[in-house]
């Protein structure tokens, strides 16, 4: 596979940056998985959750998008006003709520195995929507769609099929789910009742939330693609979409959380949401927008495989929770079906000649720092 031709030390020390950077948006979303786990632990709702977390990246992105894209953001028109609004119903409430109700009834090791299948359902809908062309003649055709019915095998074995322990004890991961259970919000009665009603326990349950999860993600970043051509503002795009989502999560908490003693939220339960509103949800997408610009939407989805070692081994430290079978055979097959995916999505698109050659504009990187700077050399963000 080649790379994109790096064309000064500029762009060289951009793109160095931006391969750390994407390592640690890994790294602080598999710390996310395990410390939003110990809030479910101690029993708070899952749209309370949400709710804090939103409000605090909202604070962050707004005052931030406002200043610094104040003299690019284009007048806004109807169409992107709505589009921003699915944006937020997908990418904000649809992902934040599906993915935390699926971690409620699994663990932080099936909720990252699983997440490297994003980049293969925007794959998907970007194939329907006619931003993503499949030449079956190709080598790299097929292998789209051979590397996609891959990735969604193992996605159907991890919801299909657990298996036994492979480590740690089995026992402790039944102890932390009769907790949650002993502690279900009122917002879940309705899945239990789905539950009991199709024959699924809440294993297999979650596993299916934690899959819509990644298909709304998968959805918002298929439309985010051609949003951000019509308005090129991306911290404005972010922060907008964040208000709506955030506006829907609220108008959904108060209809569902009836109990006010499920707003008082304790030490660990105030520390985590913290965590996922600046690391994992502020951070990181400014991380994600930046590290993109450089490197390339193929290079960049090649980094959310790290997403299920680090989480492992966080929740397996922290937790103790055990690794079953199911986990690691889905978790594979997702992982070998992203990178068919992205390799092949990465050699259509950068596409070089021996020597170095570019044949292709897409193969130029602008290289763009990461903190800016005033004519008085003062740092801006």
């Amino acid at each position: 596979m080649s790379a994109p031709v790096i064309l000064n030390d500029a762009t060289r020390k951009d793109a160095r940056r931006a391969h750390a950077a994407m390592t640690l948006c890994q790294l602080v979303y598999g710390a996310y998985h395990v410390s939003a786990k110990i809030a479910l632990n101690v029993g708070i709702s899952q749209l309370v959750f949400c709710v804090f977390r939103d409000l605090i990246a909202l604070s962050i992105l707004a005052p931030l998008a406002y200043f610094r894209e104040r003299g690019i953001r284009p007048p806004m028109s109807r169409r992107v006003l709505l589009s921003l609004f699915f944006l937020g119903l997908t990418g904000i409430f649809g992902t934040q709520l599906l993915f935390l109700m699926g971690l409620s009834f699994t663990n932080p090791t099936y909720a990252a195995a699983i997440q490297p299948s994003i980049p293969v359902f925007t794959f998907l809908l970007a194939v329907m929507m006619g931003t993503e062309k499949v030449n079956l003649f190709k080598i790299e055709g097929l292998m789209k769609v051979g590397g996609t019915l891959v990735c969604v095998s193992g996605a159907l074995v991890m919801v299909l099929f657990r298996g036994p322990v492979l480590y740690g004890d089995k026992d402790a991961d039944y102890t932390a789910k009769t907790v949650i259970i002993n502690r279900s919000q009122p917002e879940l009665h309705g899945w239990l009742l789905v539950s009991s009603f199709l024959g699924l326990d809440l294993w297999h349950i979650g596993v299916i939330c934690l899959i819509g999860n990644c298909i709304c993600m998968a959805a918002f970043i298929a439309v985010q693609a051609p949003v951000l051509k019509k308005y090129p503002a991306y911290l404005s795009v972010t922060a907008y979409s964040y208000f709506f989502g955030a506006s829907i999560m609220i108008t959904t908490a108060f209809v569902f959380v009836r109990e006010p003693k499920e707003w008082h939220l304790t030490q660990s339960e105030i520390l985590a949401v913290i965590f996922a509103g600046v690391f994992a949800s502020a951070l990181n997408y400014g991380l994600l927008t930046w590290s993109n610009k450089i490197l390339g939407a193929a290079l960049v989805s090649l980094y959310n495989p790290l997403q299920p070692a680090a989480s492992t081994f966080l929740s397996t430290i922290f937790l103790g929770t055990p690794i079953y079978l199911g986990s690691v055979v889905g978790g594979v097959l997702i992982i070998l079906g992203l990178y068919i995916v992205t390799w092949a999505s990465y050699r259509e698109q950068h596409t070089t000649v021996s020597g170095n050659v570019i044949t292709s504009s897409s193969d130029v990187r602008i290289s763009e720092p990461l903190i800016h700077r005033d004519s008085t050399g003062d740092k801006i963000w």
